[in-house]
């Protein structure tokens, strides 16, 4: 197994909300892009739904696509995404969908991890292996 680790940087988002809840919480979608650097070089692309608590904090889950580079290989992969955001910072756990990726990298598997201090910039690991 190997171990790519670096950042991406998000570079679009487009949230809204799509129902209010009683005690002062929200349900959000979010559109989100993002560029990888690192062992990992590409775009991402995400789609996240999020739970937000009253006091700021919130649960997110998500599908995300990656096109790009890993382990000298070129295609793209898909990620299933869950998380907590603590009103300062994101913390999310990846894990591969198995065969929804193409090119080089449609055999990909693994999981990781990604922690987003409150910005743009989040820094990632991802445990993998290619046939």
């Amino acid at each position: 197994m190997a171990t790519a680790t670096g950042a991406f940087e998000v570079t679009s988002w487009a949230e809204e909300v799509y129902e209010q809840l009683e005690g002062g919480g929200r349900l959000t979608r979010a559109t989100v892009e993002q560029t990888f650097t690192g062992d990992l070089t590409g775009a991402g692309a995400v789609q996240w739904l999020m739970a937000y608590r009253a006091d700021g904090t919130a649960h997110f889950v998500g599908v995300q696509r990656v096109r790009g580079a890993l382990g000298g290989r070129r295609g793209s992969f898909v990620l299933e995404t869950s998380g907590e955001f603590d009103g300062s910072e994101a913390r999310g756990a990846w894990q591969v969908i198995e065969r929804a990726g193409g090119g080089e990298l449609a055999t990909l598997r693994g999981s990781g991890s990604f922690l987003a201090p409150h910005g743009s910039r989040a820094m990632y690991e991802l445990d993998y292996e290619l046939d």
